[in-house]
């Protein structure tokens, strides 16, 4: 675990404000509009340390962007996002879950890891 400097701490809260997935140039925007000097490079760092470690989401959006939220739950679980509106929700998929592990090893792999992430349209953006 890294130690948690001033900069870190700060893309942490920033993270847990911005309450969905932000990216980090967008990130990096809002802290310095708040008076922060952070540099963008330690903005990046700091996501990455915060993901590897559990404490933030990673995904790619549909144009290949990462992003990144504050994570709510430290088990394994997968998202359900709007690509319109940004909404996110975590689920857990058993099926996927069995499906991964099942192809893995019909491929002779171990210790199969994955990431899953839906796009679609929340409820609200599907009937605007």
């Amino acid at each position: 675990m890294k130690r948690n400097t001033w900069q870190r701490q700060a893309v942490r809260d920033a993270l847990g404000d911005a309450g969905g997935f932000v990216s980090a140039q967008d990130l990096h925007a809002a802290l310095r509009q708040g008076g922060s000097p952070i540099g963008l490079a330690t903005v990046y760092r700091a996501l990455a340390d915060l993901a590897g470690e559990g404490d933030a989401d990673s995904l790619q959006s549909v144009d290949g962007e990462s992003l990144y939220r504050a994570c709510e739950s430290s088990a394994h679980h997968h998202h359900l996002i709007c690509r319109s509106c940004g909404t996110t929700v975590e689920i857990e998929a058993d099926d996927v879950e069995q499906w991964a592990a099942a192809t893995a090893a019909r491929h002779g792999f171990t210790a199969p890891q994955h990431v899953i992430d839906v796009f679609g349209l929340c409820p609200a953006c599907s009937s605007a």
